[in-house]
């Protein structure tokens, strides 16, 4: 397939910007669980990309295209979504917003050594410049932070290696989407019925405005994931990656102005040296010092 960079860098830059404005969303549905939050990501997704597909009269072509070798793939998305959403939410919720904006900057360096490792990527010398930048700043950010970063780690390594497996599933967005989130729907419906029966379900006991914030998920969740499922078919894996600081700076800006995360000099420093790397990076792509992508 041949890369078509416009669309696929338009649909990374609203997925990105989408999942930075994230913090605020989330710290509304305090009064629930992160696992209860997950759970109703994955129903309400999975009610939604099902009742368009049933709109567009697709269901029956995509059960005739799934294959076992296919399931396999998206059942494995599946669980490292789940992985990511469920760490993340419990980090914004519980005071380490900056926690998982490190994980999110570490995850562009971590998607550029998956392409050049598992895909045969290439980066010119201006790339690997602004790319060794960034993985000085994150080193540093690191061993700056007071604890061991799990959190970051975690985040990382489950939705890099969540991308890498969506360039090789051939489904359109939409549809990709309704499998993953369809074949944990059942096992999420039954995790809210769990808390409803031991009386831990905040749905339907926190008011009208709690509801329809949890409702809501389906859709803040599915608009950026489909749209990073269309940017991930048409971008390389390293531009794809590199994109992505998007997201953990406006996750930065939000812990630091808006949530009032505490913020030293040495942490800062780290973060400059990624923001850097990242405009070097940029740069050279800007200036066309690499060959046009070819996807597989």
């Amino acid at each position: 397939m041949s890369a078509a960079p416009g669309g696929g860098v338009a649909a990374a830059l609203a997925a990105y910007g989408l999942w930075g404005l994230m913090p605020l969303y989330f710290r509304l549905l305090a009064p629930a669980s992160a696992i209860e939050v997950v759970a109703h990501r994955v129903v309400w997704s999975f009610v939604l990309l099902a009742g368009v597909l049933a709109a567009r009269r697709g269901l029956v072509a995509l059960w005739r295209r799934l294959d076992a070798a296919l399931l396999a793939r998206m059942a494995l998305a599946a669980v490292l979504v789940s992985t990511n959403w469920l760490t993340y939410v419990w980090a914004v919720t519980h005071g380490h917003t900056l926690d998982a904006s490190l994980g999110y900057f570490l995850l562009p360096l971590l998607s550029v050594a998956l392409g050049v490792l598992a895909l045969g990527e290439r980066l010119a010398r201006g790339e690997w410049a602004g790319v060794g930048l960034a993985a000085l700043g994150v080193a540093w950010l690191g061993w700056a932070s007071p604890s061991f970063p799990w959190v970051a780690l975690v985040l990382a390594f489950s939705f890099g290696i969540y991308g890498l497996v969506k360039k090789r599933i051939v489904l359109p967005p939409t549809e990709g989407m309704a499998v993953e989130t369809g074949l944990i729907a059942l096992p999420a419906l039954a995790l809210l019925l769990g808390l409803s029966a031991s009386d831990a379900l905040v749905f339907g006991h926190h008011g009208r405005a709690t509801d329809g914030l949890l409702a809501s998920t389906g859709l803040v969740t599915t608009v950026p994931l489909v749209a990073f499922a269309y940017a991930a078919q048409r971008l390389s894996l390293a531009t794809l990656g590199m994109l992505q600081y998007i997201s953990p700076t406006l996750q930065f800006l939000l812990g630091v102005f808006a949530l009032h995360e505490p913020l030293d000099a040495r942490r800062l420093a780290g973060f400059v040296a990624v923001w850097a790397g990242l405009a070097v990076y940029t740069f050279a792509v800007a200036w066309g010092r690499r060959r046009p992508a070819v996807m597989t």
